[in-house]
């Protein structure tokens, strides 16, 4: 990356050496290597390389030796790069050339007087006021043709200095700023067979640059953890970031990790080029050998209010309940399934093989949260097309005086595909926390205070019925 310094009478372009710790959420951490030839005495600075998310107050430069003995008078950060309708503004008042050129290629170029540029710092420009011929035109004549770029014009985003030096110094000064415009996340992608249950896991980080500046070779590292940050005009937050993570190839790792403070450090190992809004991965996780299990779930009655008084009470006998059944796919985060590391929250899709012809079909995706290592994955990607649900409430028995309510549920499961299937049929127990089930037509598994499952095994074309009562008591 070139960086640019000037001076009074020097413009001087050299090679920076730049580094990048980006955090989760639309925000980095820019440091640059910057070679400072002071004089005694004050010398005006300025660097044209900032991003155009900078946030000013947040900027530092020094002497990471501690050696130089200089100060800084002021500091000054400038985001108006020159533009056609800036240097109007800058040109007000006076008379410069303005160009048309015709449909039959005629070009006719004639003085006027900028009477109103119509530049709106921060804001959409207004017409313009042009004098032409002694008459007010509202709109450009032509093409305008400026003389210079106007004084104190910059190019590019700039931050600006007035260093004060005891003595002739001559070092390596490092710049550091904060910058929006930034952010990483983690992507998976799962590859299963046609049929079999091992799959293959890669893992990707993703790094997005939004900040108005292009980086080249940069030495880049991404910070997991939560990272507290005040937001103007509002109250602190803590801005989510990514787990731990780690190379599983057996090549030179792509993504180092180490902690760091209360947060972990992973650097990438090669620099980074990435342009401005241009996206870039990188691999840091690839696990062939993870054996994942599809799992069918029939949820029909999840979204409930709790309670017992009031018109939850009333029976819901007729109600009708969804009758899709959902995918999961499943896996063990740990050694023995060819893991065990740490994965960071990410989105991850899932693809299918087809034997017929080789190619990967896409079957589904959703998002993990950061999930520890030695712990389970379960995913929801879809619902099965060829399984079928049906939930009713078969009777309903309220005694206010009693303290005391039964409801009996019925479930029927079917299967319609050429395979034989398992659903696991969830039910949640939402009235009240005191309850118990009787005349249940099934085994069933306490899953937690208010959840219970069956598990039903089904032949091809096969239906079967759960039935249960549960009786509250308060």
């Amino acid at each position: 990356m070139k960086t640019i310094l000037l001076t009074t009478a020097l413009i001087t372009a050299v090679q920076a050496e730049t580094a990048l710790t980006i955090y989760n959420q639309n925000l980095a951490v820019v440091r640059e290597s910057l070679p400072l030839d002071l004089k005694a005495g004050e010398n005006p600075l300025s660097f044209d390389r900032a991003t155009a998310q900078v946030l000013p107050d947040s900027v530092v430069l020094r002497d990471p030796t501690g050696k130089a003995a200089f100060s800084i008078l002021e500091q000054s950060y400038r985001n108006d790069p020159v533009s056609k309708w800036l240097l109007l503004q800058h040109f007000e008042g006076q008379t410069i050339d303005f160009r048309t050129t015709y449909l039959d290629g005629k070009v006719e170029v004639k003085p006027g007087k900028i009477i109103r540029s119509g530049y709106v710092p921060g804001g959409q420009p207004q017409e313009p006021i042009i004098e032409i011929d002694g008459k007010l035109r509202f709109e450009l004549p032509g093409e305008p043709l400026f003389p210079t770029l106007g004084d104190g014009s910059i190019l590019r985003p700039t931050l600006g200095w007035q260093i004060h030096s005891q003595a002739e110094a001559k070092f390596d000064a490092q710049l550091s700023y904060l910058s929006n415009g930034f952010q990483w996340e983690a992507d998976y992608n799962l590859v299963a067979p046609e049929k079999g249950d091992t799959v293959t896991l890669t893992g990707w980080v993703t790094v997005n640059n939004r900040s108005g500046t292009g980086f080249e070779n940069a030495k880049v590292k991404l910070v997991a953890g939560d990272v507290n940050i005040i937001q103007q005009n509002a109250p602190a937050e803590h801005l989510r970031f990514s787990s731990r993570m780690r190379e599983m190839a057996d090549s030179a790792p792509a993504v180092q990790e180490k902690a760091f403070d209360d947060f972990h450090l992973y650097t990438l190992q090669r620099p980074l080029t990435i342009r401005d809004k241009e996206t870039k991965q990188v691999e840091f996780l690839r696990a062939p050998e993870v054996k994942a299990k599809k799992k069918y779930v029939y949820d029909a009655a999840s979204m409930r209010f709790f309670g017992r008084g009031g018109p939850q009470v009333q029976p819901l006998q007729g109600q009708e309940f969804p009758k899709d059944v959902a995918i999961y796919w499943e896996f063990k985060n740990d050694e023995g399934n060819g893991l065990g590391v740490p994965l960071p929250a990410g989105r991850m899709r899932f693809y299918r093989s087809d034997d017929q012809d080789g190619n990967l079909e896409f079957v589904g995706e959703n998002n993990i949260d950061h999930t520890p290592r030695n712990e389970d994955v379960s995913v929801y990607t879809g619902n099965a097309f060829d399984l079928v649900g049906e939930r009713k409430i078969t009777n309903f028995q309220y005694d206010e005086r009693a303290e005391s309510l039964k409801e009996t549920i019925e479930v029927t499961v079917k299967n319609r595909s050429k395979e034989p299937k398992e659903i696991i049929v969830r039910e949640h127990l939402w009235r009240w926390l005191e309850w118990k089930i009787e005349d249940a037509s099934a085994e069933h598994v306490k899953k937690d205070a208010q959840k219970i499952e069956f598990i039903v095994t089904l032949a091809p074309d096969e239906e079967k019925k759960v039935t249960y009562t549960a009786h509250y008591t308060w």
